[in-house]
């Protein structure tokens, strides 16, 4: 089960999904890819700084004092995420 949990200043994304084999995994590379965009995209389209770590089965993103397109970007990765959990079920992938 892939666990995420969206703070005011962060988000964390541990776990697999479990949903299929490795490298097959829909689940994950869903979650994976919603994660790794929302990293690009406040890179590219704000000013904001962020830090962030990917490791296997991890992602971690720390932010702080994000601007409103930070936020938008952060609240457009929340609904792909929730929409993610809400079609395959908390089996996969709880949002906290």
């Amino acid at each position: 089960m892939i666990a995420v949990k969206v703070t005011q200043n962060g988000i964390t994304v541990n776990g697999h999904a479990g949903y299929a084999e490795t490298g097959n995994d829909i689940v994950c590379a869903a979650v994976s890819a919603l994660a790794q965009n929302l990293i690009q995209s406040i890179e590219a389209l704000t000013q904001d700084r962020i830090s962030y770590r990917i490791q296997e089965g991890h992602i971690g993103i720390q932010y702080k004092n994000l601007s409103e397109q930070g936020k938008l970007l952060v609240d457009s990765f929340f609904i792909g995420i929730c929409a993610v959990a809400n079609t395959y079920g908390e089996n996969y992938v709880r949002v906290f």
